[in-house]
């Protein structure tokens, strides 16, 4: 069973969604007590770091996120703002994160003559950067849906696993252990994203 946590702020119906047309057993959960059952974790996330993890706080999940993923070591899979919120801090608030992850996030920033605008929103091919299980059957060209004004930045280089292009070469797939995170939206990216929620629910 995925546990896909549901703090409100976003719309989880099409996560779960393609986690059950990839054959996945798939429940959200939205408090303390269920978090602790779970036995693999998906945090999705749209919209800004500050009033992710101020939500997070609010339903009284970071705490439990954090044991799940440092003691009990569940497989946690963040996706979106969700991969953000596993690092450090992000320049789009003074917030701490997770910590799960040594990164920090920071906004695309182009000169006005770039042509690059942010946010970086439609298809971008992955670049495989390392090893990680999710990546398992999807080498060659994969192209994966990207909405995002902010980056990761990781402080460890073997932490990602996989980079994309948009103006600058930037992290998209990072893992450190049993914690992952996809900087795309899998649910919204066809067959590729089937094969990594398939893969996930795997592990």
């Amino acid at each position: 069973m995925i546990s896909v946590v549901d703090y409100g702020v976003c719309n989880l119906g099409s996560m779960l969604n393609m986690l059950r047309k990839v054959g996945a057993r798939a429940e959200l959960v939205s408090s303390a007590e269920e978090i602790g059952r779970a036995g693999k974790i998906i945090l999705p996330g749209v919209g800004a770091f500050g009033n992710g993890i101020a939500a997070l706080r609010e339903r009284g999940l970071f705490e439990p996120l954090r044991k799940k993923a440092l003691q009990d070591r569940v497989p946690l899979l963040g996706v979106c703002l969700g991969m953000q919120m596993l690092g450090r801090g992000s320049e789009e608030g003074g917030a701490p994160g997770l910590g799960l992850i040594e990164a920090d996030s920071r906004r695309f920033r182009f000169a006005p003559d770039s042509g690059h605008k942010v946010p970086h929103m439609g298809w971008s091919l992955l670049a495989k950067r390392g090893e990680c299980p999710l990546q398992d059957g999807l080498d060659g060209a994969t192209r994966f849906y990207f909405c995002h004004s902010y980056h990761m930045v990781c402080s460890d280089p073997a932490d990602v696993v996989a980079s994309a292009s948009y103006g600058h070469e930037f992290v998209a797939m990072v893992r450190h252990d049993n914690v992952y995170g996809v900087q795309f939206h899998p649910e919204k990216s066809h067959r590729f994203g089937m094969a990594l929620l398939h893969n996930f629910a795997g592990i």
